[in-house]
Parts: structure tokens; sequence; C-alpha cells
């Protein structure tokens, strides 16, 4: 299969990306980070041998990049999975974040996934299959202190997905929305999970691969995973 996996060279998009590399697929992976996304895939390559892993680096807070992106995505074929992971976190409450974090977040949270979606379509519809995983967040399902303008961009790719599900179920494509809670990743920093609290980002990989094993005629709407002891 072709799976196009945003955000791919760390956290949970590259979690997503192994689990789906050590099943023999091609993988069209994205990040800004040129360094370390070259170093994941050829560290995938290597322990995947069997898969084909491609890379392409752009900053997909802009159009032009996620068109870009998209345009040398197709060149390999039809996606049949599309994996919108590229994100964004900036601190603070609507009140007094920074001046223009909503713009940045919703630039690429909700607009690259957005893009490149609308881009993908057109073969996917015509071929009449595919699976579209947004990962969205428990942010957007409620507020919480700090979260401001994130919150806001995160509750924007929710509709989207819900939007994105309803017209394209005649097409034969399904739309899962994916909504981790606090997961082990950079954005933790140097936080302590000795004692487990929180998730890893295999987690949220395992339950999206899983979901792309049902037959054609079924889908998971949405996942929320959340660590045991609950929300942070």
């Amino acid at each position: 299969m072709n799976i196009i996996i945003t955000g791919a060279s760390k956290g949970i998009g590259k979690s997503i990306a192994e689990k789906f590399g050590a099943e023999n697929n091609t993988l069209l992976l994205c990040a800004r980070n040129e360094v370390l996304l070259k170093e994941t895939a050829v560290a995938m390559q290597a322990e995947f041998p069997a898969s084909k892993i491609k890379y392409m680096p752009a900053d997909l807070s802009e159009k032009k990049q996620v068109i870009a992106f998209a345009e040398w995505c197709l060149q390999y074929g039809t996606p049949d999975i599309l994996i919108n992971n590229a994100g964004r976190y900036i601190a603070g409450n609507i009140t007094d974040e920074p001046d223009g974090s909503l713009q940045k977040m919703m630039d690429t949270n909700l607009y690259s996934a957005y893009e490149l979606t609308r881009k993908l379509l057109p073969g996917m519809i015509k071929k009449g299959s595919g699976h579209i995983f947004n990962i969205c967040s428990i942010a957007s399902l409620h507020a919480y202190e700090g979260g401001g303008g994130y919150s806001i961009s995160k509750f924007a790719l929710n509709g989207f997905s819900q939007n994105l599900r309803s017209e394209l179920k005649p097409h034969g494509i399904k739309v899962t929305a994916v909504f981790p809670g606090a997961v082990l990743t950079d954005s933790w920093g140097s936080y302590d999970n000795s004692a487990k609290r929180i998730m890893e980002a295999t987690d949220v990989a395992a339950m999206i691969l899983a979901a792309t094993k049902l037959s054609a005629q079924a889908v998971v709407e949405e996942i929320v995973l959340r660590p045991q002891l609950g929300d942070l």
C-alpha cells in the first residue's frame, strides 16, 4: 500500500511509520526538519528492507509546500492511506498567548490537512477506496487551561474530520479522527515517565494500524485514547 504520513520524523508520526513499515508498504514521509527526517527514513529503510521508504522535507504550514508535497506523493500513485499528523503547539491562554499564535497553529494543525487532503482526494475518489486519519487531540473535545489557540485549532481539525467523513461515505473512503491524550513525545521535554503515567507513541500507532484491518464495510470513526489514570 502507498501510505502518506506527515510529521513523520519523530513522536507519533514516527511510531506510525514504523508500524506500517514493518508490513512491507511504500511510505511517503514528510517533516520540516530535513536532517531528522532523512535520519529517520534511512534508519527505517535499513530496519524494514522489504518496504520502500521515501521522504520529502516540507513545512506544511505553507500552502505552496503542501501542494508540492502532494504532487511529489502522486508520482508514486494514488495513496491508500493518508495520515495527517503534522502539528504545532504553542502554549498559552487566549488572553495572553503570543500574538499570531492562533494563525500559526491553524496553518499547521488545520490548513495543512485541509489542503493536502483536497489535493489527494480526486484520485482516491476515482479509485473508490482509501483511509484518511486526522490526528486531533483530547484538546479537540474540551477546553483546558493553557490550551488557547491550540485547542481552537484542534477543535477545527475535528470539525474538518466530521465533515469529511460525511462527504466521503458514498465514495468508499474511510475517515477516522484520532484523539490522543497525553503521549510521551518531545513536547514533554525531560518528563519522567518511569511511573508509566502517560501513554507511549506506539499506543496511538497500534490503534491506527488496527483500524486499517477492518472490512471495507466497517469504519472506526473516532479513536479516543487517554492515560489509564486519566488526563493530566
